[in-house]
């Protein structure tokens, strides 16, 4: 992975987005999903419409992690081939969605002193290489590089200092990371299916892409992706993403705690949660009694019956410890002022009624529920929160990724003792993409 792109006032035909096929994966510890998508022209310009999805119940996974490789990749062929089925359509490279490797953000600073008074091309690669030069997290793999501001003689703010004459000049620039080997034994996951793997993004930050508003990524939001063992979240203001994280628990966690709380079988504690469950309380959950098959017996095992209210009281304890969480790790990091107002909600796990309610609660913000209404020809039954992902995947690759690097990620290991791969060896072609596609 390296600095990518071509600087220019007008985006140059390499950085406008190109007709294609577009290919995302998305390897959950719930499901597998992929989504082909092909680019049209309308009159607002080339956009994505899916023409092949593909989800499997995924083998082989465990809080985003592999932890059986050949039944992962088992999970992944099913998926491609099911999507290529569909859109009669075969591909050989696609781009991952990972919440794996605890994806957590780190911020560099930089100022440098202009080598003549105009701001030009030139300045800000050198400026953008030394702050990747700067990135020292052993064992970790850069997943995405954004620089959040630009500053002209101390004076912040400035969106473009290209052209703008000064003695100094410096750069803010927001650094998502994950941890080196989950996201390299998912990649060797992909890659045993025989598919190039051409990069690999955090999942809330793909998230928010497919589900929040152009006024939401720049008033600010927090987006909330909630899987089976992971709920990651991300904060976007001023039209970048300015914080991700993750925590180790998820919508699996809240069936685990009904199945031992109701003592039945982890099937039947998925089936109870999904058509009974509630995160909030109701007036009639003492009068509702649900059948609880036995976790031992056979087809006569006597069925058991529990009152709605103790499984409510089994899933909100979990669900408030999700969030309260999540509201410690923002306050921590000084991204909670930035998210504003807004909360998002995605994932298969958000769609637990009351749950956005809970949310909105304990983190003090307005919640919603969301689904990736902007990408066409999705289908009712995969248009739904758990396929936020996938789709946020398949816009940021029509568009382009707004970054200072691009492609798939490159290992370091900290033993090695070589130079960091991020640092300026790229050759001439390794220049800022990102400029020409925002400006």
């Amino acid at each position: 992975m390296g600095l990518t792109g071509v600087f220019g006032r007008k985006a140059s035909s390499d950085t406008r987005p190109k007709p294609g096929v577009y290919a995302a994966v998305d390897v959950g510890a719930g499901k597998t999903v992929c989504f082909l998508a092909r680019t049209e022209q309308t009159l607002a310009g080339l956009r994505p419409r899916v023409i092949g999805v593909g989800h499997v119940s995924t083998r082989g996974v465990r809080a985003g992690a592999i932890i059986d490789m050949e039944a992962a990749a088992d999970s992944v062929r099913s998926a491609v081939e099911n999507a290529e089925r569909m859109a009669n359509h075969t591909v050989s490279e696609v781009v991952l969605s990972a919440a794996a490797g605890a994806p957590t953000s780190a911020r560099i600073s930089v100022d440098m002193d202009l080598a003549a008074s105009e701001v030009t091309d030139r300045d800000l690669h050198r400026i953008l290489a030394e702050a990747l030069h700067q990135h020292r997290e052993p064992d970790r793999v850069m997943l995405h590089a954004l620089p959040v501001s630009w500053r002209v003689d101390g004076h912040r703010g400035v969106k473009d200092p290209r052209g703008m004459f000064g003695n100094q000049l410096g750069v803010d620039l927001h650094v998502v990371s994950a941890a080196a080997d989950p996201i390299q034994n998912l990649i060797a996951c992909v890659e045993r299916c025989q598919l190039t793997v051409s990069g690999v993004a955090a999942t809330p930050y793909v998230s928010g892409l497919g589900v929040l508003t152009p006024d939401e990524r720049e008033l600010g939001a927090l987006v909330v992706d909630m899987g089976a063992h992971v709920t990651s979240f991300a904060v976007f203001a001023e039209g970048a993403l300015q914080h991700v994280d993750a925590l180790p628990v998820g919508g699996a966690h809240v069936t685990s705690d009904i199945a031992r709380g109701l003592t039945t079988p982890i099937q039947a504690a998925e089936r109870i949660k999904a058509l009974y469950g509630c995160a909030l309380d109701s007036p009639d959950d003492d009068q509702v009694m649900i059948e609880t098959p036995p976790v031992a017996g056979g087809d006569n095992a006597t069925m058991g019956q529990q009152p709605r209210a103790l499984l409510n009281a089994v899933i909100r304890p979990r669900l408030e410890e999700i969030f309260e969480l999540m509201r410690d790790r923002l306050e921590a990091a000084g991204a909670d002022r930035a998210a504003g107002r807004s909360l998002v909600l995605t994932g298969g796990a958000s769609q637990l009624p009351g749950t956005g309610e809970l949310a909105g609660r304990i983190l003090g913000k307005q919640a919603r529920v969301a689904r990736p209404e902007a990408l066409a020809g999705l289908g009712d039954a995969v248009s739904g929160p758990g396929f936020s992902a996938c789709a946020g995947v398949i816009q940021r690759s029509v568009k382009g990724p707004v970054e200072a690097i691009s492609g798939p990620p490159r290992f370091e290991r900290a033993s090695a003792r070589r130079r960091p791969v991020e640092a300026v060896d790229r050759g001439p072609k390794a220049i800022l993409r990102w400029f020409a596609e925002s400006f």
